[in-house]
């Protein structure tokens, strides 16, 4: 499970098996009991989530957004992209 980062307690990350084919670029989210799944594309999309709340999920989004470089990068170095 490669960490990307932290930020106030939540934990940005993705899973070593992404599936097969690898899924398209996308980022983890946990903190507590809560866990969200983000696309990375033209827009930082909402997957999945269990656990947060809408506030939560539109602050990720941003904080997400605003990490979309160094999450790509993370993604396409581990993945060999």
């Amino acid at each position: 499970m490669p960490k990307v980062f932290e930020w106030n307690g939540y934990i940005f990350f993705f899973f070593s098996n992404e599936g097969n084919p690898v899924e398209p670029c996308h980022i983890h989210v946990r903190k507590g009991d809560g866990i969200a799944k983000y696309w990375i594309d033209d827009m930082v999309t909402l997957d999945s989530s269990w656990g947060m709340t809408s506030k939560e999920l539109n602050t990720l989004a941003i904080k997400i957004e605003e990490q979309r470089e160094l999450i790509m990068e993370r993604w396409n170095e581990f993945f060999g992209k």
